[in-house]
């Protein structure tokens, strides 16, 4: 059918795309917003942290963050998942972009921060609710192969030494990032500076010489 001027009308589901399309990437700008402000505010106040403190810093209504967190598990949940998957990608892009030294430390510095995260929400981990059964322990093999892309490419070019696992740095950088009563934050990320910087592979001239033998 053609309109007055000649030209053919568009179909009507064309003419009903573009709202769809917008109430979509509105959605998803929601979201995302409210995970970001969910992560600055739990890490910050806590599981228990009210629900307008999160959606005054996201600038979304309550309505919004209840409708796609109905729980609050549901938002903790999301949140961790959230920086995992950035956590993840963060490797891939550096494995890509950076020297091996400079990827390791730049990923390394990363995960102390979602560490930091996660710190806030240890309480709701701890909590028995069957929300997050399991939780830790997926987070942790996902995250595993990430490190352990960038270990491999450190120790390949033979600037970081051969005998750690990907797991065992993971472990060793959530130890260091517990909070320690009379220190401030700066503490926690000096001591993961000094563990990384330990796994350095020392150059040929500085290895350490084998100890006399007991013998």
């Amino acid at each position: 059918m053609t309109g007055a001027t000649g030209r053919a009308a568009a179909p009507a589901h064309r003419d009903r795309e573009a709202p769809v399309k917008a109430q979509r990437a509105d959605a998803r700008r929601n979201v995302d917003a409210l995970l970001a402000a969910a992560k600055t505010v739990l890490a910050r106040s806590g599981v228990g942290a009210p629900a307008k403190e999160i959606t005054d810093l996201a600038g979304v209504g309550v309505g919004t963050l209840y409708r796609h967190f109905p729980r609050r598990s549901d938002l903790v949940v999301a949140v961790l998942q959230h920086e995992i998957d950035e956590c993840v990608a963060a490797a891939q892009e550096l494995a890509s972009t950076q020297r091996p030294w400079t990827a390791l430390v730049s990923w390394t510095d990363r995960y102390a921060d979602f560490v930091a995260t996660k710190r806030g929400l240890a309480a709701a981990l701890h909590s028995g609710d069957q929300a997050y059964n399991g939780l830790p322990q997926r987070l942790l093999d996902r995250v595993e192969p990430a490190l352990h892309l960038l270990l491999a490419r450190a120790i390949d070019a033979g600037v970081a030494r051969d005998d750690i696992r990907a797991r065992d740095a993971l472990t060793a950088i959530a130890l260091l990032c517990q909070p320690v009563p009379i220190e401030d934050p700066n503490f926690n990320r000096r001591m993961v500076e000094l563990f990384v910087e330990g796994l350095r592979r020392p150059a040929d001239g500085d290895l350490p010489h084998e100890p006399p033998s007991c013998r």
